[in-house]
């Protein structure tokens, strides 16, 4: 398995001629990056050590994973800068003044079909109260959402991650063909604001539509509001303005008269997410061919121990604890962030994120 692993972690050729003469390419591999940083015992941890305990059974799974998680895109200036200014700084779209083209903007509220949002506590990048938070900012109440004539149903899973709420099959398998099969139910909700609910009997197997209900309960908009946050908010969007300014008078220039495309291939190959695969490619490190004969010999002569086995039992038990330890790190490492933030740019109103869709939704959001 290990020599199959490897594969993932070729080199890839470059031709330089194929390379712009100048930077302005924004390299996806640091949001990859700052992605995992989020929950390191995830990322460094759980996701070998899931592999580890099973060798025999997870290794295509993880490779193909792998290989599309490693697929870095490049993003170019031009782009990388109006998604931070249009969606996660400026909030344009939710203010109605995100432009399209000479003379056309996008207008949420000229939206006349039914929408559905589908969040999780478990998402740390677009929680619930961030995948809802427009909502308030669109539409100034329950009322306003009814005259305009508008049906907005969201639905929230307790615990799956970011990547699950797209990838994962038993979302698949429930959530989403809950929503696909629910459409026409949708369609004919009178304007307003509604969580849907999905009902399914204790042990029952099966994801089909006999085998859960759906319901529709209605919400208010004032009830995902939070207080504070546009204060807050504000502050980060000017300091981000000034930032970029300063940058682009100062900084920029420089940088540009200085790079040409062999530095920026170097920056982009020393980059800690490659590097951290070529050093265990057999392409980059011929030392790894010796590994590869080991895996190979490992697996024809493997005799697995018992699952309820002493070593077994107390080797997981040793992956749980560092796995506590990374994770408590990140969360003392968040609280200081929090605490940070808070003292630089005032309360972000985040301790009522749970409130959409009542208290417990507050009580997922406080557990997670």
């Amino acid at each position: 398995m290990a020599a199959r692993l490897f594969e993932v972690v070729e080199a890839p050729a470059v031709s330089f001629q194929s390379l712009p003469h100048r930077g302005g390419r924004f390299d996806g591999a640091w949001l990859v990056q700052n992605f995992e940083n989020l929950q390191p015992e995830k990322a460094i941890w759980q996701k070998y050590a899931g592999l580890f305990n099973g060798v025999d059974t997870e290794s295509e799974r993880f490779l193909e994973f792998e290989r599309w998680w490693n697929g870095f895109y490049a993003l170019s200036r031009e782009e990388i800068v109006a998604i931070v200014e249009n969606l996660f700084i400026g909030n344009r779209l939710e203010r109605g003044e995100l432009r399209i083209c000479e003379g056309c903007t996008a207008d949420l509220r000229r939206i006349r079909n039914p929408l559905v949002i589908f969040a999780s506590h478990g998402d740390n990048i677009t929680p619930p109260y961030q995948a809802l938070g427009w909502i308030p900012a669109v539409y100034e109440d329950t009322d306003d959402l009814i005259e305009a004539g508008q049906r907005i149903v969201y639905l929230i899973n307790p615990h799956v991650g970011h990547l699950g709420l797209f990838v994962s099959a038993s979302v698949a398998r429930l959530e989403h063909r809950a929503i696909l099969e629910s459409l026409e139910a949708i369609e004919a909700l009178e304007p307003g604001l509604y969580e849907m609910k999905i009902d399914r009997p204790r042990g029952a197997s099966g994801c089909d539509r006999s085998q859960h209900d759906v319901r529709f309960e209605e919400r208010k908009v004032e009830d995902l509001k939070a207080p504070g946050e546009d204060r807050a908010f504000e502050r980060v969007r000017a300091t981000s303005e000034v930032n970029e300014w300063y940058y682009r008078s100062f900084v920029s220039p420089w940088v540009q008269a200085f790079a040409n495309p062999w530095s920026a291939e170097l920056m982009k190959a020393a980059h800690p997410m490659r590097v951290s695969r070529y050093v265990f490619s057999e392409t980059f490190n011929p030392w790894m061919r010796g590994i590869a004969v080991l895996a190979h010999a490992v697996t024809r002569n493997r005799q697995a121990l018992a699952r309820d086995h002493p070593l077994i039992v107390r080797e997981r038990e040793f992956m749980t604890d560092v796995s506590c330890a990374v994770e408590a790190a990140r969360r003392a490492r968040d609280g200081v962030l929090e605490q940070a933030f808070a003292l630089i740019y005032g309360k972000s109103g985040k301790t009522v994120a749970g409130q959409a869709g009542g208290g417990a939704h507050a009580r997922g959001a406080q557990q997670q």
